[in-house]
């Protein structure tokens, strides 16, 4: 399954980088914090899981203005201007109805969209979300997490990370915090986090009458699982499904467990997750190369091959994993392996 890349615009003129994946009703996903809609796609289980969800629905993503493919602008974010990016999607491809599925910091804003929203609404999947941000952690933890992303990146990267996905391995944590640093910069992040930090949907989701399922895990190290019940208890008729694991994106551990609830309640059957397209010997050769920065003519000396046939090898690559640059190369490479490769800049082209 290979996403569509389209573009359209804010009223002040910003322009919004949206992928659509699939085929019938829409589901929309808002940005959970920094994205790239390429970058995402190049991490085998994120794709994995949204082409699960594409399984019967147009999935409909998008980077928020400040991240990704979107105008890189120095963003003030508030709850405001992320409801109005996402009408600006939602109007781009024509959706009058949807289906929503938010997580992390997009559960905020799918809530607060469902209660301004209400008749655009089918269903509300919500996943590792909250109500208030000043409840995620103590003010000097806050703090300290802002601070350390906003004067040292790469660092703070690696420190998200370990919150975000404490079990997975060396290769998938350092793809995941180079898919950050790509993703937007480090005042933009800092921004972002500070707006998780202060939202506040307490009001909007008690008006909230759309059809909800909120789903937790239990040690969830970045919104702890209390905040899931408060989610799930806020929102009339909501039903609350409690998952296992400190993982805080929906994609990484059991991503199945979160997956099956999720299509039972779209009204979608049962589905494996996708495990992507495979790469012949070779073509994982000249990946692997690719990742740790090589351009195509040092790639041929170390193949002992002609120039011209590194340049296929690599395009052939991208055409079938459906990529368009060498960095999503890298990002799918690092994070298929699991081997802590290292993802110079130089492989950013």
């Amino acid at each position: 399954m290979n996403q569509r890349i389209g573009f359209t615009n804010l009223p002040d003129g910003t322009r919004v980088a949206f992928a659509l994946a699939g085929s019938g009703p829409f589901l929309v996903v808002p940005p959970g914090w920094v994205s790239h809609l390429e970058m995402s796609w190049a991490m085998p289980p994120e794709r994995g899981f949204f082409e699960a969800l594409a399984n019967g629905r147009t999935l409909v993503r998008y980077d928020r203005p400040g991240c990704g493919l979107s105008d890189r602008i120095d963003l003030g974010p508030s709850l405001e201007a992320e409801l109005e990016a996402l009408r600006a999607v939602v109007a781009a491809v024509g959706a009058d109805r949807f289906d929503v599925f938010g997580s992390s910091l997009g559960a905020p804003v799918a809530v607060a969209w469902a209660a301004a929203n209400p008749d655009s609404v089918d269903r509300l999947v919500l996943y590792g979300g909250w109500l208030r941000g000043a409840d995620l952690a103590p003010p000097p933890v806050q703090e300290h997490v802002v601070g350390i992303v906003r004067t040292h990146w790469g660092l703070g990267s690696e420190v998200l990370a370990d919150i975000f996905i404490p079990d997975a391995g060396p290769g998938v944590r350092a793809a995941f915090a180079q898919y950050e640093r790509e993703s937007a910069s480090p005042e933009v992040a800092a921004r972002m986090l500070e707006l998780s930090y202060r939202v506040d949907v307490t009001d909007p989701a008690a008006r909230v009458r759309t059809r909800t399922l909120v789903l937790h895990r239990d040690r969830d190290r970045a919104a702890p699982f209390v905040q899931g019940e408060l989610v799930a208890g806020s929102i009339h008729g909501a039903r609350f499904v409690p998952l296992s694991g400190r993982t805080h994106l929906p994609y990484l551990g059991d991503a199945s467990a979160v997956l099956r609830p999720v299509r039972r309640f779209l009204g979608l059957r049962a589905t494996r997750r996708t495990t992507g397209p495979h790469l012949t010997l070779r073509q994982q050769e000249v990946a692997e190369l690719v990742a740790k920065g090589l351009t195509n003519r040092e790639i041929a000396e170390r193949l002992v091959i002609e120039e011209r046939s590194a340049e296929g090898h690599v395009e052939r690559i991208r055409d079938r994993l459906g990529f368009r640059s060498r960095a999503q190369i890298a990002a799918w490479w690092v994070a298929s392996n699991d081997a802590g490769i290292d993802v110079p800049d130089g492989a950013r082209n």
